[in-house]
């Protein structure tokens, strides 16, 4: 057991913020003695002072030998990992280099149709070949579940030759898969089951949230600690068990898709945030559901709302459920998700984590207060009195079984010849371009995928409900880049 009240990242940083000596190295500004004053007078000079390179007391991201390599045993230990890599470039870094790990050109990996947008990347990186599967839809709800063991076992019956299975667990809005059971179909072709567990860092940490992917028997989890606990801002991990993947191969890949100058705020802020959950780990997160379950039990009484519960009765790609996550839908009011976003945001102070065209998503962490919930309640009861209307009437059901099969790899559309179309002639056609509603950047188009009606007629919904299209070249959607026939 090592003792997880050490903080050697975040002790040496400090040590070495700390030490008077005249700075001949990179960054520019010189332990903020250059920083420009406007940017001094918002944060303050002492931070600065932290902002250091790989000097021989911090170690090196690439080959740690000391207080790094010392850091990630820590991590490991204390979510359940064998080894533990940090990541300075967000999950999409710990995705991508996962991807590249298992599979190369023409090998098939085997995920779900909602994977986030890094996900594609690492397929056009590597070459690889997806085999998609349809998440569970919940139509009530217009949002995606997880795929199930059964999906799963189908797709390497029809594809033994996989080298891997990605799974997304747990999804934007909380839901689960069934872990376990997914792992044990996976190693039974004696290929890796890896999991974007971006929003699940949390898990572990108390007996009434759902367990830990790598509990379940995942080879390779991927977490942003910075989503749900105390780290800074794109500041992840990559944890790994087992010996279906070579570990050498993730140190190769992630220093392809990591900086060669890694943010030691960052890194130290990983440190903290380890140390912060090992030892308070089930006080913070009793804390996090309770605020949790008061919101969802205020806000389920308020007219016209609805709040995102687990399912009375088993439910397909409905597995578990975190209860952190706090989805409220406020159709019945007459209002889009968009639309009750700008509200909630600009006049009632309180900001969502994702507005959609009928709900919005909300974060809970030990961050927030009890203010806070009441701030958010009291929103919701202002947006029910003052701003109801008729309810939104259904929407067309889309769901991702809706989409087109590839025509050609994600790497091969992205690296073909493309034109620039209206989208009224774009029916038919190959995509060139990752599109996204973002958040939460699950694509609804990608490279070498046929473009469908019913994927335009989403795009163009979350565009006039007041939502965000990114990764297309023309983000007003009038035109699209497809593949030259």
């Amino acid at each position: 057991m090592l003792d997880q009240k050490k903080a050697p990242l975040m002790e040496a940083l400090k040590v070495c913020a700390q030490r008077q000596h005249a700075p001949f190295y990179a960054p520019g500004h010189k332990r903020g003695v250059g920083i420009s004053q406007y940017l001094a007078d918002f944060l303050g000079k002492k931070v600065f002072a932290a902002d250091l390179p790989e000097l021989p007391e911090l170690d090196n991201l690439f080959a740690p030998e000391g207080v790094i390599k010392e850091a990630q045993q820590l991590a490991a230990e204390a979510f359940g990992a064998e080894q533990t890599w940090f990541l300075v470039n967000g999950s999409t870094a710990g995705i991508i280099a996962a991807i590249l790990a298992t599979c190369t050109t023409g090998e098939k990996i085997i995920l779900p149709r909602n994977v986030h947008s890094s996900a594609i990347s690492g397929l056009i990186l590597s070459g690889a070949v997806p085999i998609f599967i349809n998440p569970e839809y919940n139509s009530e709800w217009e949002i995606a579940n997880t795929i199930t063991p059964e999906s799963v076992a189908l797709a390497l019956e029809q594809h033994p030759d996989a080298k891997a299975v990605m799974v997304l667990s747990p999804t934007y809005w909380g839901v689960c898969a069934d872990i376990k059971a997914l792992a044990r179909i996976t190693h039974k072709y004696n290929i890796p089951l890896i999991v974007d567990e971006a929003h699940g860092a949390h898990f572990g940490f108390h007996p009434d949230l759902p367990p830990s992917a790598l509990s379940c028997g995942a080879d390779l989890t991927i977490q942003s600690t910075h989503k749900v606990l105390g780290a800074i801002t794109q500041a992840s991990m990559l944890h790994i068990q087992g010996k279906r993947i070579i570990r050498e191969r993730i140190n190769q890949t992630l220093q392809l898709v990591q900086t060669t100058s890694p943010s030691y705020l960052l890194l130290a802020s990983l440190d903290a945030a380890r140390q912060q959950i090992a030892l308070k780990g089930e006080i913070l997160m009793s804390k996090t559901l309770q605020l949790a379950d008061e919101a969802r039990a205020r806000i389920s009484k308020i007219p016209g709302l609805s709040v995102l519960q687990p399912p009375k009765q088993k439910t397909p790609g409905f597995f578990a459920f975190d209860r952190t996550r706090l989805t409220v839908s406020v159709a019945d009011l007459g209002l889009s998700g968009y639309e009750a976003d700008v509200i909630l945001r600009k006049e009632l102070g309180v900001t969502a984590e994702l507005p959609s065209p009928r709900h919005l998503t909300f974060i809970i962490t030990f961050g927030n207060t009890p203010a806070d919930i009441d701030c958010l309640v009291q929103g919701f009861t202002i947006l029910s009195k003052n701003y109801r209307r008729f309810p939104l009437p259904p929407s067309p059901s889309f769901s991702f079984s809706l989409l087109s099969l590839l025509s050609l790899s994600p790497r091969q559309a992205f690296s073909a010849a493309t034109e620039t179309l209206p989208i009224s002639e774009c029916v038919g056609r190959v995509s060139a371009e990752i599109v996204c509603a973002y958040p939460p950047g699950i694509p609804i188009l990608m490279p070498g995928e046929m473009i469908s009606a019913s994927a335009l007629n989403e795009l163009q919904q979350v565009i006039a409900g007041g939502g965000v299209i990114t990764g297309c070249n023309d983000p007003s959607l009038q035109t699209l880049r497809v593949v030259v026939n």
